[in-house]
């Protein structure tokens, strides 16, 4: 067992389990943040942290050039901001989302999505990986930086940013951003199982209208399906996605296998059994590769669009519409020898015995908003595993959350001392 030291040492997982419970408890569905804002702000009030609450106009956000894409209407975006240390000096950023998924169909849940129950070591509970586990670890190093006096010696500032919004697209991290959330270095707690995240893809979604020609069903020569057009697109976006993964020759992402994928998840069409489909609308998802911005992604998807339509006699004068809907998430990048994912790597290692991995993601998230629109270098590094994220019984392994914050309380102390 190696001995933990600093502020680290008083990182308390009793503590640490109990907001995370609380925390998973409050309903927080994308849209609906305000319950679990409070309780939030409550905990950082109690640990003598600074609070400031944010409420910017979400349609003032949405007129930003920037916005990043909705997936819901929205009337409101709670942001909390905790401050710890000195103003003027270096600045770290801590983030975390506080919006979840819904739970989806009960009966696939072996526990209630909200009850933040415990097996064997993990919580589980809707939100409890992506990413509630990794806010409950901001929270606990705050309090391990306040409860061993190191945060009384930061030669520098902390900004613990709380958002909503990320999972339909991140406008509530834009937000913080603009309102002056940025700085010299950030964490995101999304779950990595507690490895360095310094690249990530992005992705958009879309809708394609597809138009075909209706006739009666006996008659189905004189007519042209909607549906086999659709089949004609999405054998060019197979094309596609081959190609744009093919190209890719960072190993950061070659080796994920398809960091790039293209699926169409929502197929709509047709009003009557016997008539030639004269319409289908399909939705999906497109890969952003790293090193684009989401509009270079557009420009890629409706190349590809169009040029199927122009191979096809009847698409050639009845082309298919594109549109982009949802979260627009470009990618994101740090380099590998930056001082910040250097730097964390290495408190890593004094608290957990081992150097994390340095990998790239195939997702979008909230870090290319802060490297892009912030210009703050961003990683992400969390408690979890992603691959349980969204999922029916998602769970957090408990010990994780603990270890997440010793380490982010030695990074924050061996970057910030006074002493150093």
């Amino acid at each position: 067992m190696i001995p933990i030291t600093g502020a680290a040492a008083r990182v308390d997982e009793a503590w640490t389990a109990e907001v995370l419970r609380e925390l998973v408890r409050v309903p927080s569905v994308t849209g609906s943040e305000e319950a679990v804002q409070d309780a939030v702000a409550a905990r950082l009030t109690g640990i003598g942290v600074a609070v400031e609450r944010l409420a910017p106009d979400p349609a003032a956000v949405e007129s930003d050039p920037d916005w990043p894409g909705a997936e819901m209407p929205r009337t409101s975006l709670p942001i909390v901001v905790g401050r710890l240390g000195r103003p003027g000096g270096r600045r770290l950023l801590l983030v975390g989302h506080v919006d979840v998924v819904p739970p989806g169909d009960p009966s696939t849940w072996t526990v209630d999505p909200w009850a933040a129950e415990v097996r064997d070591g993990r919580l589980h509970g809707r939100g409890a990986c992506d990413m509630k586990g990794g806010v409950a670890s901001i929270l606990a190093t705050l309090r391990a930086l306040v409860d061993s006096g190191a945060a009384d010696r930061l030669d520098g500032e902390v900004l613990a940013a709380f958002v909503p919004s990320e999972e339909d697209g991140g406008q509530g991290m834009l937000a913080a951003i603009r309102a002056g959330v940025v700085g010299d270095a950030a964490v995101i707690t999304e779950p990595t199982s507690l490895e360095v995240v310094i690249a990530h893809a992005g992705a958009i979604t879309f809708r394609l209208v597809v138009p075909g020609r209706a006739a009666h069903a006996s008659m189905r020569r004189e007519g042209v399906s909607a549906l086999d057009n659709l089949y004609v697109l999405l054998r060019a976006l197979e094309v596609d996605e081959r190609e744009r993964n093919e190209a890719e020759t960072d190993p950061l992402m070659t080796g994920l296998g398809l960091p790039y994928p293209t699926i169409v998840g929502k197929v709509e069409g047709g009003e009557w059994a016997s008539t030639v489909l004269d319409r289908v609308v399909a939705e999906g998802r497109y890969g952003v590769r790293l090193g684009q911005a989401w509009r270079d992604a557009e420009a890629d998807l409706r190349r590809c669009i169009d040029a199927a339509c122009a191979a096809d006699p009847f698409l050639r004068d009845h082309p298919a519409s594109v549109e982009i809907t949802g979260g627009r998430f470009s990618s994101a990048q740090v380099p590998a020898d930056h001082r910040l994912p250097v730097s964390l790597g290495a408190a890593a290692e004094d608290v957990l015995g081992r150097r994390p991995a340095v990998l790239g993601k195939p997702y979008g998230a909230d870090m290319r908003l802060l490297v892009n629109e912030g210009q703050t270098p961003t990683v992400i590094f969390g408690p979890g595993d992603v691959a349980v994220a969204h999922s029916a019984d998602e769970f957090v392994p408990l010990d994780e959350v603990a270890d997440c914050a010793r380490v982010l309380a030695a990074w924050v102390e061996a970057e910030l001392s006074s002493r150093r």
